[in-house]
């Protein structure tokens, strides 16, 4: 305390308690490590210039800025760390050959240089934010390598890469790294093809790629687990990222009974920025060498990276609903390239992309023998459209009489899971005869019915059909059906009033329930896991999930349908699925025969025959019509690309999904978007990127007011 402050207590002003709580609130505003102007500061004696990347996430400004380095900043200011800079002065604010004022704004410094390749004055760096070099060489390469596939800025995919910081996790001391595991054995791996090849390759420190069908059960956390272990037993680190918290746990506890405590983390947003940051820390100084967590963590700063696994790649929670839109499985694709290291991708089902990468020679294909597969699957039974014409209780409940039979009994045994579509599916336009999507005869398009006028229109290059016909049975009738999810629940839940009826869906979603009789009513993806397996699923409203207008619906469908079979006993123990929909569709009898890679091996030929992703690479870009015909004017697109519209679109998707995620603003004065889809074979993906990525900055760079969307291989394309 100031002898001022002392005297004021003595002299019988005002009560020296008052004077400490004045002193108190006045320190209280004064802020805290006020960035300074260092003007008149000497320079740092070697490399006194900082090139810093500002975090602006503006395209015309993904580039890096030069700052001079103070000289009390000089130890701090390392590569890799957080710093706050002055940016937007302008160059005629200079004093003492400094450039000063413009707003504060947070960068990280990159390099540092001797000499600058501006001419002009330079700013100082106003702070270091913390001395903790988050942004390593490894994860700088990979960033931008991120930015430059999906035509975004490196600020944005920064901001998903590195988590907030948090000074008290900064604070903590970590660790040593634990002694690496022993080398365990193939366990579960044994049940396939090139299982057992997969672990011992992995333990001697070899790099195996390989695209992994998982067998239905519980097994697949553990399997994952033993893979982790092998990887670390040859001194390398592990990441696993899967789609959902929910997955992470299993996998979690699995991991903590292989590996013992202490030797890995947990990347989830749900863990609070504290502890997210900690576990973040604690990779990045090496105390964990493994990491197992949801999207963000596909960024994670494994040391020594030995292996990376993500594990249903299908799930729309692997692509992130911010900008640039990364897929977890691209971008592990890249790390196991740039890293050299081992790369699994796991499912129970099959993604066509997965498939190419066999197809390509760049995986391995691990599966299980088709005797193994029968074996653990169980017995699947279709409901068709004519058995549900000639079905009395199905015509008055719309449930057929087969579900309601299996239902009653697999309750003497078990649980029952009843999986309904989510609100939100919406059916495509198919042939009322054969089922057969219909599509454009110019570009092989979803074809939709315009609201005003009723008329046929692709839903890509807007093209008319007025006199559509099917291609595969000549008919002229189409039929587009929503059946009702809550309604069917309803009807299940009255007709077994003594069994109890659970939920699992948007308001809770249950992670697991007891082997005990119940009806387990679950919309797909929220499935919980029953102690000892479902004695029976039924899977309703097949239509409501393959009628989307989508590519992917019968590739999605069959997924959701494999999620929620593979949780169901063995047909040997009397496991059962009754799916309704029509069983001569592929996904339908690739659920029967249990047949998930052939049905994407299929998918792909006649992706590729008609130019589809993955076989192509695609952009959708989207807008206001002006700023939209604007743009792809002034984008100069490589000589092969083929434009699709644009057309209209429903509402204001950004950049064409309709998937989970926030979406961007109506346009000013509710003018309706449209949406334009840039095709390219193969090989001029990385020149498509980059004509979008150019364009785009020119046009923000020229202040255009109209926004323009640009998502590069985007998850829904109609």
């Amino acid at each position: 305390m100031s002898s001022e402050d002392g005297g004021s207590g003595q002299g019988g002003g005002e009560p020296e308690q008052l004077a400490l709580i004045r002193e108190s609130v006045r320190r209280a505003k004064a802020p805290k490590a006020k960035p300074r102007t260092w003007r008149g500061a000497a320079l740092a004696e070697e490399l006194p210039v900082a090139r810093v990347l500002v975090d602006k996430g503006v395209l015309h400004l993904d580039r890096y800025f030069e700052y001079a380095v103070p000289a009390e900043l000089d130890a701090v200011a390392q590569p890799g760390v957080r710093v706050r800079v002055r940016f937007g002065a302008g160059a005629k604010n200079v004093r003492d050959g400094r450039r000063e004022g413009g707003g504060l704004i947070d960068g990280f410094l990159l390099e540092r240089v001797a000499e600058a390749e501006y001419q002009g004055p330079l700013a100082a760096l106003a702070q270091v934010v913390s001395p903790e070099q988050v942004l390593g060489p490894e994860l700088l390469g990979l960033t931008r390598a991120v930015a430059d596939r999906y035509a975004g800025s490196l600020a944005d995919v920064l901001q998903l890469a590195i988590p907030p910081r948090h000074a008290k996790a900064e604070a903590r001391e970590f660790p040593p790294p634990p002694e690496p595991p022993a080398a365990p054995g193939p366990g579960s791996w044994q049940r396939y093809e090139r299982g057992a090849d997969l672990i011992a390759s992995l333990a001697a420190g070899g790099a195996p790629r390989a695209v992994w069908t998982a067998l239905p059960g519980p097994e697949w956390a553990d399997e994952i687990a033993r893979a982790v272990r092998a990887t670390l037993a040859s001194g390398r680190g592990a990441l696993v990222v899967v789609p959902t918290v929910r997955l992470a746990a299993r996998v979690d506890r699995a991991m903590r009974e292989l590996l013992g405590p202490g030797q890995h983390a947990v990347l989830t947003a749900e863990a609070g920025q504290q502890r997210r940051y900690a576990e973040w820390l604690a990779v990045r100084r090496g105390a964990v060498r493994a990491v197992v967590g949801t999207r963000a963590a596909m960024f994670a700063p494994v040391r020594d990276l030995g292996l990376v696994v993500v594990w249903d790649d299908g799930d729309a929670h692997h692509s992130d609903d911010r900008a640039p839109f990364p897929h977890v499985r691209e971008v592990l694709e890249l790390r196991a390239a740039r890293d050299k290291c081992a790369f699994l991708a796991g499912s129970w089902s099959c993604t066509v992309e997965a498939a190419q990468l066999v197809r390509s020679g760049w995986a391995a294909a691990v599966a299980a023998p088709r005797a193994e597969v029968r074996r653990t699957a169980p017995l699947v039974r279709t409901v068709g459209d004519l058995d549900l014409a000639r079905d009395e209780a199905a015509r008055a409940a719309r449930l057929p009489s087969i579900a309601w039979e299996t239902a009653r009994t697999a309750l003497r045994e078990g649980p029952v899971l009843v999986q309904v579509p989510r609100r939100g599916y919406v059916p495509r336009l198919a042939c009322q005869r054969c089922r057969e999507p219909a599509r454009c005869r110019a570009c092989a398009g979803p074809l939709e019915a315009r609201e005003a006028t009723g008329v046929l229109a692709c839903g890509w290059c807007g093209r008319e059909e007025p006199g559509w016909q099917c291609a595969e049975c000549d008919g002229t009738r189409l039929r587009a059906q929503v059946v009702g999810a809550r309604r069917t629940a309803e009807e299940l839940g009255r007709a077994f009033a003594a069994v109890p009826v659970r939920t699992s869906g948007r308001e809770q979603v249950l992670d697991s329930v007891s082997g005990e009789p119940a009806l387990v009513v679950s919309t797909p993806g929220a499935e919980p896991v029953a102690e000892g397996g479902y004695a029976a699923a039924l899977l309703l409203d097949g239509w409501a999930m393959l009628g989307r207008p989508d590519l992917r619906a019968g590739e999605e469908a069959l997924r959701r349908w494999i999620a929620a079979s593979a949780l169901v006993r063995p047909q040997e123990a009397g496991g059962t699925v009754v799916v309704v929909a029509e069983p001569t569709l592929r996904p339908v009898q690739a659920l029967v025969r249990w047949d998930p890679v052939g049905h994407a091996v299929r998918e792909l030929a006649d992706r590729a025959e008609l130019g589809f992703p993955p076989v192509s690479r695609m952009a959708a870009v989207s807008g206001a019509p002006d700023a939209l015909a604007e743009f792809l004017g002034a984008v100069e697109l490589p000589a092969d690309a083929e434009v699709l519209g644009p057309v209209p679109v429903a509402g204001s998707g950004g950049g064409g999904t309709r998937g989970p995620g926030p979406r961007p603003a109506e346009p000013a004065g509710g003018e309706q978007e449209e949406r334009a889809l840039v095709r390219v074979p193969p090989g001029s993906g990385a020149a498509l990127a980059a004509a979008l990525k150019q364009a785009q900055a020119a046009r923000m760079a020229r202040g255009g007011s109209e926004p323009v969307r640009v998502r590069v291989d985007p998850l829904d394309i109609g």
